[in-house]
């Protein structure tokens, strides 16, 4: 039975970004991998566009995982940033919870590597806490095709909604009236055909 259509909420949503590690990142083979460092960096700045509350986590950073992709450490310079000295769930460190929980937020967008650990075992902790969880798909990465199915059919089976970090900044965004200019820049540094709609638009029209 489908559930009601839970809509995204720039006032009721934080952002977790979850393990997106140097020495993690090279396991990502789902996606290509400038791709999807381009797809991390776009929810990122997506997030800082609506003002979301952000919170950055790592996991064994001493050990192969290695140390924070560290563009997002320059975008988020005064987020909560939690070094996880082993947990592999990060919902299993208490600092990590309590940051969370912190922002007083119920909607939580999550992203993170690898899909069907760093991601799925925070969402499946969240969601049975009674958050709305929503994955960013394609800021999230794994081994191949079919560790991602796996893990994306968990985390919906749960409850999960599963989005884009473009769906999701449209649905946050609502309406565009309220903005053109910022969210479309933001859209053209991430996307290259939507910079050819948006010079199309700037262009000015012949008298």
């Amino acid at each position: 039975m489908s559930k009601p259509y839970v809509r995204l909420d720039k006032n009721d949503a934080a952002v977790l970004l979850v393990d997106h590690q140097s020495g993690l990142l090279s396991l990502v083979r789902d996606i290509d991998p400038d791709k999807f460092k381009n797809n991390v960096l776009a929810l990122a700045d997506a997030a800082k566009y609506f003002g979301l509350p952000t919170i950055l986590t790592t996991s064994f950073e001493d050990g192969p995982n290695g140390p924070l992709v560290p563009e997002l450490k320059e975008i988020f310079p005064d987020a909560p940033y939690i070094a996880r000295p082993g947990q592999i769930n990060a919902w299993d460190n208490e600092d990590f919870v309590k940051a969370v929980k912190a922002t007083g937020k119920k909607q939580l967008i999550i992203a993170g590597v690898v899909t069907e650990v760093c991601v799925a075992f925070p969402t499946l902790s969240a969601l049975a806490e009674d958050f709305d969880v929503f994955v960013i798909t394609d800021a999230s990465g794994t081994f191949n095709p079919m560790t991602r199915d796996a893990a994306w059919e968990r985390m919906s089976g749960a409850g999960a909604q599963l989005m884009t970090w473009f769906g999701a900044a449209c649905e946050l965004h609502r309406d565009w009236r309220n903005d053109i200019e910022g969210l479309g820049n933001l859209f053209s540094s991430h996307i290259p055909d939507y910079r050819n709609l948006i010079t199309s638009y700037s262009t000015p029209k012949g008298e």
